[in-house]
């Protein structure tokens, strides 16, 4: 079947529209292009943070798009027809918006919702008797992409709290605005190679030709940029986007430097002191999705807007990616549980320095955690999170996804889960052969795994600090309770359903009927071998009043023990407790 790039390139005299095999070529231009300018824009990352990232982030947001287009046409693929544009684009969107990653990724997912919307709509009016080309493409000389262009513009601005020029947003505005002249104009345009084009040929060009002129602009906007000398760097990943856009419509791929302009490379390193001026941003980063409704995500809105910065919330029909800069990476989660269900949850923290160039770290520490409370509570410890979530355990990509976002030379991973031991060995290895130097400390359960971070030492010896993270975890005894599903035999004797079980190191060892006295029967047993400090981490509905009873039957049975309590948030089992 021939692309709509294959045929613009035969005779680019003719329109040519975005039809479903052009946003397939489309994605996978853009990604190639990605690939190869990811560490160029990544060194010219210096705002909002200079984390050095936004390549990177912009690639793993089209990759997860183009995954998704690969899906919709998979689906086909045993038939003769291909997707239409709507379904296509929409699966687009839609990818991008559950893989979406940082500030810039998570604005590209949004500008390819608007675009969703706009040419899904063609689909109605093609319907109701407009005309409609191959692959469900939509003939409208270039206006249905102009005007899809400027609804991508319109969301992503909405998206952001507070929008600021010499960013993505400006250029994308500037490539709706020039390729609503060129719709308007109805006269076409002429290609890079000289070639004339007209229809989506026309609106593309313009497009991209308008978004190169508005990113050269950018350091006269932003003082920061100014400062470092580059260009934006999310708004140089969207050039490179409508680049492949132009090249997957009509054959012609641009360069992304015209005559007469500076180019938008960068000498190796970026001077730190550029950005010397910038107030220092919060500490954390966090993304995650939410299931919510349109009320609550006004919620969130505010009440994110109060805690941080860089505030991003984007998708729609009940589903959203959240991304916010905070200090208080717990207050965010939970502003998201109280307005719906999170999930996928990503804490990174900036560093000491954040608000400057972040350099590779020697060392990180992964830790799985099974609330968002814990995920919160590591985090300000240091470590990068993974959430592993009810029934979900993660898998080995997304550690090794973790492993990466901690941007260290070597990495400690604390999987927290006896059965995910095997998980965590697998993205170990993998991580080690990008160069990056792991162990993996067998932690069976979260409290194991917050006694290991709490003696983590980065400037020590690597080989040190994993004996002493080792010796911590391996010195707590964990027990958890959980509810019985049925009848069944235990090491303790026949529970029934809806028993509670105390389970002590894996194994059921007290059977009770009432949360309070069993956790009291557990911690009885656990101490009486001896210890030192308990750790209570409470479920979502576990009322305050419960650690308050059992800090007490601590105190009172073993004065020379210390209690602390932590809120795990959303987590499988009502309690869990530790004793070192």
């Amino acid at each position: 079947m021939q692309s709509a790039a294959q045929a613009a390139k035969e005779d680019p005299q003719v329109p040519h529209t975005l039809d479903a095999t052009a946003v397939r070529t489309w994605c996978s231009l853009a990604l190639d292009a990605l690939g190869r300018d990811r560490e160029e824009i990544d060194a010219i990352n210096v705002y909002p943070v200079a984390d050095g990232d936004t390549g990177t982030n912009l690639y793993l947001t089209v990759e997860s798009a183009a995954q998704a287009v690969e899906a919709v046409f998979d689906a086909h693929a045993t038939g003769t027809s291909v997707p239409d544009l709507p379904d296509t684009v929409r699966a687009m969107a839609h990818g991008a918006l559950i893989g979406a990653r940082g500030n810039s990724g998570t604005i590209l997912a949004q500008l390819l919702r608007g675009m969703a919307e706009v040419l899904g709509e063609a689909r109605d009016k093609t319907a109701d008797g407009g005309v409609s080309g191959a692959g469900g493409a939509v003939e409208g000389g270039g206006d249905h992409l102009a005007r899809a262009l400027r609804r991508a513009a319109q969301l992503a601005r909405e998206a952001v709290a507070h929008p600021v020029e010499g960013t993505i947003l400006t250029v994308a505005s500037a490539a709706a605005d020039a390729a609503a002249r060129a719709t308007d104009d109805g006269a076409g345009g002429a290609g890079h190679d000289g070639a004339a084009y007209c229809g989506d040929g026309a609106a593309v060009h313009a497009a991209y030709d308008g978004a190169r002129v508005a990113l050269d602009a950018t350091p006269g906007q932003l003082a920061v940029l100014g400062r470092a000398g580059v260009v934006d760097a999310g708004g140089r990943g969207l050039l490179a986007v409508l680049a492949a856009l132009v090249e997957a419509v009509t054959g012609d791929a641009p360069s992304l430097v015209a005559p007469g302009t500076r180019p938008h490379e960068l000498p190796a390193v970026v001077d730190s002191r550029a950005a010397d001026d910038s107030p220092v941003g919060p500490a954390f980063e966090v993304i995650y999705l939410l299931e919510t409704d349109e009320a609550g995500v006004a919620r969130l809105r505010r009440r994110l807007d109060a805690l941080g910065d860089s505030l991003v919330v984007v998708g729609g029909d009940g589903l959203w990616n959240v991304h916010v800069h905070v200090d208080d990476a717990g207050a965010a989660v939970e502003a998201g549980v109280e307005a719906g269900r999170p999930y996928r949850i990503r804490i990174t923290h900036f560093g000491a320095a954040a608000g400057h160039r972040r350099e590779r770290a020697q060392r990180a520490v992964v830790a799985v955690v099974p609330g968002e409370g814990l995920a919160g509570l590591c985090a300000e410890a240091g470590a990068t999170t993974v959430l592993a979530r009810p029934g979900e355990p993660p898998a080995s990509g997304e550690l090794v996804d973790a492993i990466r976002r901690a941007h260290a030379h070597e990495v400690v991973i604390l999987p927290n889960d006896a059965e995910l031991r095997h998980t965590a060995a697998a993205a170990a290895e993998q991580a080690r052969a990008e160069g990056i130097r792991v162990a993996l400390i067998p932690t069976r359960a979260a409290v194991q795994g917050i006694a290991a971070l709490a003696v983590h030492e980065p400037d020590r010896r690597f080989d040190e600090d994993v004996v002493a993270m080792t010796s911590a975890a391996g010195a707590t005894r964990y027990a958890e309770l959980a509810v019985a599903e049925r009848q069944s035999w235990t090491t303790a004797g026949i529970c029934q359903a809806g028993d509670l079980l105390g389970l002590i190191d894996g194994d059921v060892a007290v059977i009770g009927a009432e949360l309070a006295s069993t956790a009291e029967a557990v911690l009885n047993r656990m101490l009486s071998a001896g210890g030192e400090l308990v750790t209570l981490v409470l479920g979502e509905d576990v009322p305050d009043a419960l650690a308050e009873r059992l800090e007490r039957h601590v105190r009172d049975g073993h004065l020379a023990v210390d209690t602390v309590v932590y809120r795990g948030g959303r987590q499988s089992v009502p309690l869990l407790i530790g004793v070192e």
